[in-house]
């Protein structure tokens, strides 16, 4: 969630000429006269924001359509919702590699603003038909639609803010605040549209959509074309590349945290009725919405975090702070895990454990902008950047999707602690793959590594 605070702050990311002097990998002669300084990064960023708003308030668009189409005589079921949430991930998943490589080989304003597209027309068929197919293609397209613009948005993040080390990580957690946009906003913003608009309310997405392709459109340069040769021999690049091999265990070790607690699971412990001398296990049973604010609290919370974080990693070792970030993760559960038990205690008692937690949440916040700039400042120049950040794209959802399974296992056989077990575990993982990172010596790259 973006305030006005962070939106003037978006507005200071404007970019200066390059002033790399020399790096890890070196630039072809002759590669790269066409690219030109981007400027309107905050323009970008929150065209993105926007784009992670309108997929979020779709995903829970469906689910209240399809249970209203129900309760008037259709015949849908939880399962088929489901399986439609599926093939939107898993059509991202698979697109994400081949979108990394198209981004690679023609203008990232073509592919992002086409990506764009391609989700105003899968909110708009979910309108207009009442056909199970035709649902099925619209998620297909939604997914399809993601995975265009992330890798080519962060690759191009990366060569907007070449040379500038302080600038980069700064959009990297500014692109990070966009993902939260999604999760703060979309259940908020569907309820109140479904309410006025009814089936309506996806028309209401397609146009937000559009004007996402319409910002992105103005506001990409023309000549963002990186490289020209064979993506597929990029690829093959890429994945040999030291930086990617051993940041890829790390990134599937935190995403996996992200579905251990942001799938369904949590929402389901919190709202049944349930049995274990659990506190948090069924709080919400009898008010289940205040799950959509709870949702909310987090994502202000993360996001101040990361606000924070972002002027605080410019100044220090990125590896470092992807330690301290990842081993914040720790206390936090052990935080969760008195809370959770504090069955007996007093409204002041649990406040005061609870300001802890958000406090420490701050801390963790700051391990995607912090692998992100990272992970860019390892990057070849202008080769192969759209095909890593596609990879990164598919450890989000592979990450994300392992956390879901973990936490349907755990939280059925120990409700909220199964959630803790399972994030001290692949923390620890985390934290024993984080050490075997190399420690890139900054006159080597331009970057603080």
């Amino acid at each position: 969630m973006m305030s006005y605070g962070t939106m003037q702050t978006v507005k200071q990311l404007q970019l200066e000429p390059d002033r790399r002097k020399g790096g890890l990998f070196s630039l072809p002669i002759g590669a790269g006269n066409e690219l030109k300084p981007h400027a309107n990064l905050a323009w970008v960023i929150s065209a993105h924001a926007l784009l992670r708003i309108a997929s979020g308030t779709s995903g829970i668009l469906i689910g209240l359509y399809l249970a209203s189409l129900s309760n008037d005589g259709a015949h849908f079921s939880a399962g088929l919702v489901g399986t439609l949430s599926a093939v939107s991930f898993g059509a991202e998943l698979f697109a994400s590699i081949p979108m990394g490589l198209a981004s690679d080989a023609m203008p990232a304003r073509l592919l992002m603003t086409g990506g764009a597209i391609v989700g105003a027309v899968a909110a708009f068929l979910f309108a207009i038909s009442g056909s199970t197919s035709i649902f099925f293609l619209s998620r297909l397209l939604e997914g399809i639609g993601a995975a265009a613009i992330v890798p080519a948005l962060l690759a191009y993040l990366t060569d907007a803010t070449e040379g500038r080390p302080a600038l980069r990580v700064r959009a990297m957690s500014y692109f990070e605040l966009t993902l939260l946009a999604g999760l703060a906003l979309g259940g908020i913003v569907a309820a109140q549209l479904f309410r006025v608009l009814h089936a309506g309310a996806f028309t209401a997405v397609a146009v937000g959509y559009l004007v996402c392709a319409a910002i992105l459109f103005r506001n990409i340069s023309t000549g963002s074309v990186r490289h020209l040769s064979n993506p597929l021999e990029d690829l093959k690049q890429v994945l040999r590349l030291p930086s990617i091999r051993h940041l890829a265990p790390v990134w599937l070790c935190v995403n996996s945290v992200v579905g251990l607690w942001l799938g369904p699971t949590l929402p389901f412990l919190l709202t049944e009725r349930s049995t274990k001398a659990q506190y948090l296990a069924g709080i919400y049973a009898s008010s289940p919405a205040k799950v959509g604010w709870l949702l909310l609290g987090y994502s202000i919370v993360f996001g101040l975090g990361v606000t924070t974080w972002s002027f605080i990693l410019p100044h220090i070792r990125l590896r470092n702070a992807m330690r301290i970030t990842l081993g914040a993760m720790l206390p936090v559960c052990a935080g969760f895990y008195l809370l959770n038990h504090s069955g007996g205690q007093s409204a002041t008692v649990r406040w005061s454990i609870g300001g802890v937690i958000a406090l420490l949440i701050m801390v963790e916040s700051g391990f995607t902008p912090a692998a992100l700039a990272w992970l860019a400042g390892t990057l070849p120049i202008q080769t192969g950047r759209g095909a890593a950040m596609g990879i990164y794209s598919v450890l989000l959802s592979v990450g994300a999707i392992i956390g879901s399974l973990l936490a349907g296992v755990l939280g059925e056989r120990y409700a909220i602690d199964g959630l803790l077990y399972g994030t001290v575990f692949v923390a620890v993982l985390g934290l024993i793959f984080l050490h075997w990172i190399p420690n890139f010596n900054p006159e080597d790259t331009g970057v603080d590594l």
